[in-house]
């Protein structure tokens, strides 16, 4: 009976897993970065002295590498986003490993293109 038994690889190894998961982490880290966000805004109108001092903490390089890797979590999530509407309301069926890596390297160079201003 043993003749040709072919093996399937799980469905992890396949390329389109990571765009699944990159979009999946992107979307909660963007999730729990929000709360801080509006913390912060909310200190312009209740606090401005103590939003100043946080300000002058946003000139390091830290942050700075920092918001690079928020400019290209926004980045990922929104392409991500818009290859799976692709998929889901377009009639005909994209090269989906393509615009995966497409949208991987637009949101780098995005990324990239922020950090480069901002140092």
């Amino acid at each position: 009976m043993g003749g040709n038994v072919r093996m399937r690889a799980p469905a992890r190894s396949h390329p389109l897993w990571l765009a699944y998961i990159l979009h999946r982490v992107s979307g909660l880290a963007l999730a729990l970065f929000l709360p801080l966000h509006f913390w912060i805004l909310a200190m312009a109108i209740s606090n401005p002295e103590r939003l100043d001092g946080f300000l002058l903490l946003t000139e390091s390089s830290a942050v700075k590498v920092a918001e690079f890797g928020l400019v290209f979590l926004l980045a990922i999530h929104m392409f991500g986003g818009l290859r799976l509407m692709a998929m889901e309301w377009l009639p005909w069926t994209p090269p989906q490993k393509t615009l995966a890596a497409g949208a991987t390297a637009i949101s780098f160079l995005i990324a990239t293109l922020f950090f480069l201003r901002a140092i």
